[in-house]
């Protein structure tokens, strides 16, 4: 019983008190801005990058043919895009996020903003990997297809391979969602009041750590499982479709 008066009255403390619950949901409300925005950074620029590196991939031979200073500039510019998803899958998010508010943009003192940008730049990596995957995955015989139709290259992608490849990913993408809401837990490096750092208040305040870090935790538990819910949702019914 007095293990529970106890529970009761550091709960009261932690998040009754001055309303401290209200950090939690202005830090998941940053988490989840920080999240959505970041994601369609990601999303373009890894369309960028993919149709980059899967054009080239596929026309490498055509554009040899070519060769002189059409091949060069595609060559450069793959090897920019391989040189981008190296440096960013290969170093933490956490330095990444640390580079760009106290090195690119010193000045400002927005680290939303920053955090978005930065786990913009770092989701982007991730996003091109898996529509480049959906890409080369097509068939041959589609881009075939398109141009006996009288497409160019580009409208066969913009037209046939990039509907299929949409759908076929969909599911991947979310998942990317999915772990990053999870990655920018790091954004209170920063001084970003998300979910992670309104936790880290609450017990810096109230010299409490357990319910407020459990709190945290079980609101990213149940934001992940209501996800991974409506993903698997939508990937049935991307199943149905196919029938």
């Amino acid at each position: 019983m007095e293990f529970f008066n106890k529970l009761k009255e550091d709960f009261i403390l932690c998040f009754v008190d001055d309303s401290r619950w209200k950090w939690l949901w202005d830090g998941l409300k940053n988490t989840m801005i920080i999240t959505f925005f970041a994601l369609l950074i990601g999303l373009v620029i890894g369309i960028v990058i993919a149709t980059v590196r899967s054009t080239f991939d596929k026309n490498r031979e055509e554009y040899k043919k070519k060769g002189g200073f059409f091949y060069f500039i595609w060559w450069i510019v793959n090897a920019i895009c391989n040189i981008y998803l190296t440096v960013v899958r290969g170093t933490p998010v956490v330095v990444q996020l640390l580079i760009c508010y106290f090195i690119v943009f010193a000045s400002s003192r927005n680290g939303v903003a920053v955090a978005i940008f930065a786990f913009g730049i770092n989701s982007g990596a991730y996003v091109a990997e898996i529509i480049r995957g959906g890409i080369m995955s097509i068939d041959n015989g589609q881009f075939e297809a398109g141009r006996s139709l009288g497409y160019n290259y580009v409208q066969t992608m913009i037209y046939i391979i990039i509907p299929q490849v949409f759908k076929a990913i969909l599911p991947t993408l979310c998942n990317e969602f999915i772990v990053l809401i999870k990655e920018t837990s790091v954004a209170g490096y920063v001084g970003v009041m998300d979910l992670t750092k309104a936790g880290d208040r609450i017990r810096g305040v109230t010299f409490k750590a357990f319910l407020p870090l459990i709190a945290v935790a079980l609101i990213y538990l149940v934001v992940v499982i209501i996800l991974t819910r409506l993903v698997n949702v939508l990937e049935r019914r991307l199943r149905k479709n196919e029938r």
